[in-house]
C-alpha cells in the first residue's frame, strides 16, 4: 500500500512539475509598446493623384496609431518613382521609422541608395522628406557616381540622386581636360 502511495505521489509531483514548465510566461507591456497593426513580408504602394510615387517592401512593419509612427524593422526596400511614374531610385536599409502625419522616413543601419543613373549612396542614417522629395543625412556618407567618389559628414540630394551635396567632404573626381 505504501509503495502504491509513493508511486502515486511521484506521478502527481511529476505531473505538477511538467505543467509548471508548460505555462507560458506573461509579459505586461505598456500600451505604447503594443502596435495597433503588424505585418510581415508586406508591400505598400504610395500614390499621389493616382500615380505611384513609391513602393515599400518590408519584412516586418509595426504601426503605432496613437503615436502616428510606423516602425520598419528586419530590413526594407523602397523604390521611388517620378511624377510620370518612371522608376528613379531605390533605398535599402536595416530599419526605419515613418512619421504618419508627414510621411517622412528615417532609415537606420546599413543603408544603400542607388539611382537608375548609377549613383550610389552608403550611410548609416538617412532621412527622406516626403513633401520636398529630398534625402539627407547628418552621418558619414560615401557617394559613388560614374565620375567621382566622395565621402564626408552630411549629405543632401533630390530623391533621384541626380543633384547632391556632400558636406565636410573628401574624395576623388575625374576631371576632363579641354
Amino acid at each position: 500500500m505504501r509503495l502504491k502511495f509513493l508511486i502515486f505521489s511521484f506521478f502527481i509531483f511529476l505531473f505538477l512539475s511538467c505543467e509548471e514548465r508548460l505555462k507560458p510566461s506573461i509579459v505586461q507591456l505598456p500600451q505604447t509598446q503594443i502596435p495597433s497593426q503588424e505585418s510581415w513580408n508586406a508591400t505598400i504602394i504610395f500614390s499621389d493623384s493616382g500615380k505611384v510615387r513609391a513602393i515599400l517592401k518590408a519584412n516586418h512593419i509595426m504601426v503605432f496609431q496613437d503615436q502616428d509612427i510606423t516602425i520598419l524593422n528586419e530590413g526594407f526596400r523602397v523604390d521611388f518613382y517620378d511624377e510620370n511614374g518612371k522608376h528613379t531610385s531605390y533605398l535599402i536599409a536595416d530599419s526605419g521609422r515613418v512619421n504618419e502625419k508627414t510621411k517622412n522616413l528615417e532609415a537606420y543601419g546599413n543603408i544603400i541608395a542607388v539611382s537608375d543613373e548609377g549613383t550610389k549612396v552608403e550611410t548609416s542614417r538617412l532621412f527622406w522628406d516626403n513633401e520636398r522629395n529630398k534625402v539627407r543625412s547628418d552621418a558619414f556618407v560615401r557617394v559613388t557616381s560614374p565620375n567621382e567618389v566622395l565621402q564626408g559628414y552630411g549629405f543632401e540630394a533630390d530623391q533621384d540622386l541626380k543633384n547632391y551635396v556632400v558636406y565636410r567632404v573628401s574624395g576623388q573626381a575625374r576631371v576632363e581636360e579641354k
